[in-house]
């Protein structure tokens, strides 16, 4: 899979959540970068970076949004089949979604979303 279909794919996945999901999605962008940064130590499928809504106070406002980033080349490195790389993107992108609702990484595997 190119990265322009990998990127769609990721856009589709956040377009098809269901309404009261993505009304939740307000102040994180949703991105695919091509690599992880190479500070990282173990590999990542993707990353949320920011506060997560249950731990959002009154005083949160006026920040930057949240950022979840969905790794292409990390994708791509486990040589799946096209269909059971849409299933494992998916799964990436619920996954660090769940964590920007507050999810735990327990419960989150409970979901099937690990």
């Amino acid at each position: 899979m190119n990265v322009e279909a990998f990127e769609a794919e990721v856009e589709s996945i956040v377009e098809a959540l269901p309404p009261h999901i993505r009304s939740q999605l307000d102040n994180v962008t949703v991105e695919v970068a091509f690599r992880q940064p190479a500070d990282m130590n173990e590999p990542l499928l993707g990353l949320y970076e920011g506060v997560p809504l249950p731990e959002r106070g009154i005083d949160y406002f006026a920040v930057a949004p949240d950022r979840i980033r969905i790794f292409y080349a990390q994708h791509q490195a486990l040589e799946l089949s096209d269909a059971d790389l849409r299933t494992e993107i998916r799964r990436t992108v619920l996954h660090e979604i769940g964590h920007h609702l507050g999810i735990s990484d327990a419960r989150l595997k409970e979901l099937g979303w690990d």
